[in-house]
């Protein structure tokens, strides 16, 4: 089998589509580059949400990787279920997730579970939760870069933030959490530029907090495509996610990163709509479907199609005249974004020389295991 066929599932009459389909060896490698990558595996503390499964997180933690993020109470429940040491719940709970996450914390005892916080009402709801149930909650100061979605800015407010919360009982203030998702220029350089500029006010912020005599911060930073840049500091931990499977949105913008494709989504031709039509079965509950049409998967033994139209359950294209397509025909669908396709599938088949041989259940892609 040459590899550009690696892809290729020899039994694929024995699977129903659409499909969910990893390749272990495949993701082993990644993990093995991404180790690579980084000069102090302790300073890796990748994001569990591309793979929201338990043996992809044991891979990992076999590897040597003892630092997670997630972001859900379901993914930190998961992590927890496999005895990781530290987790990263990275998001600010509020409301009854705040109850659910001591309820966790309270559960697994054996990780310790820490949380974000950007104000300080949730700061207070946090400390007084946790001295309710006598734990201490440890947490880190959410600092917006640029996403403008959450956090606050790496100025003054974010240290009188920090000073307030050093303050109360029942949290340990233990860094500074700065992700950085709206970089992802294609050209390195300038990413580059732009993540650099993004951090030198979260690096001022940590030497000001130092300077006032508190411990030195924590810094976690960046996402998959900042990880080269933040892995070359040597002081900030980096939380890569998508780099386990790996994506066609990734693998055509941060070129510079090796890593392999480990996940595909596997489609059939259930009709033929005309002379030159194609429908197959992968509609908007298949594959993630946020990017527009042309960008939602790439099919590795059909790059030629154009696609026309795609509804919940079906995905019509464009394969021109006298094409030798046939219904049944199957095929090897690259999705643009995993991380949302990844969640549409309650598990995903396992394949290894060529064959299918097992399946890993996709189980934090609930909103709730037990907690």
């Amino acid at each position: 089998m040459t590899d550009q066929n690696w892809y290729t599932i020899s039994d694929i009459e024995k699977l129903d589509t659409p499909a969910l389909v990893i390749y272990p060896d495949r993701v082993n490698e990644n993990i093995n580059v991404l180790k690579g990558m980084i000069d102090d595996v302790s300073r890796l503390r990748p994001h569990i949400k591309t793979n929201k499964c338990k043996e992809a997180a044991l891979l990992m933690l076999e590897a040597g990787i003892t630092k997670y993020k997630c972001a859900t109470i379901a993914e930190a429940e998961m992590l927890g279920m496999c005895k990781v040491p530290d987790v990263l719940l990275a998001y600010q709970p509020v409301g009854p997730k705040l109850e659910r996450f001591v309820e966790l914390i309270k559960s697994y005892p054996e990780t310790q579970f820490s949380c974000l916080v950007d104000n300080n009402a949730a700061a207070e709801h946090i400390s007084k939760l946790a001295i309710e149930n006598n734990i201490v909650i440890p947490v880190y100061i959410d600092l917006n870069v640029g996403m403008n979605r959450t956090g606050i800015k790496p100025d003054e407010t974010a240290f009188e933030l920090y000073e307030y919360c050093s303050e109360l009982h029942g949290i340990n203030l233990i860094g500074l959490h700065a992700y950085d998702g709206h970089i992802h220029d294609k050209e390195l350089e300038v990413r580059k530029k732009r993540t650099d500029e993004a951090f030198f006010k979260v690096e001022q912020l940590q030497k000001s907090i130092k300077e006032k005599g508190y411990p030195l911060p924590v810094i976690i930073a960046g996402g998959s495509p900042t990880f080269p840049i933040h892995a070359a500091r040597g002081v900030v931990e980096c939380s890569p996610g998508t780099f386990i499977y790996w994506d066609r949105g990734y693998s055509l913008n941060c070129e510079e990163q090796p890593f392999l494709t480990a996940a595909l989504v596997i489609s059939r031709v259930i009709s033929l709509p005309d002379e030159t039509k194609l429908c197959l079965d992968v509609g908007h509950k298949s594959i993630a479907a946020e990017n527009e049409l042309t960008r939602r998967i790439f099919f590795l033994n059909a790059p030629d199609l154009v696609f026309v139209g795609q509804s919940e359950e079906h995905l019509v294209v464009e394969a021109g005249k006298d094409h030798q397509y046939k219904v049944g025909d199957v095929l090897y669908g690259l999705p643009y974004h995993i991380c949302p396709t990844v969640a549409l599938y309650e598990r995903a088949i396992t394949i290894e020389n060529n064959q299918i041989n097992g399946e890993w259940r996709n189980i934090a892609r609930d909103r709730k295991i037990t907690i």
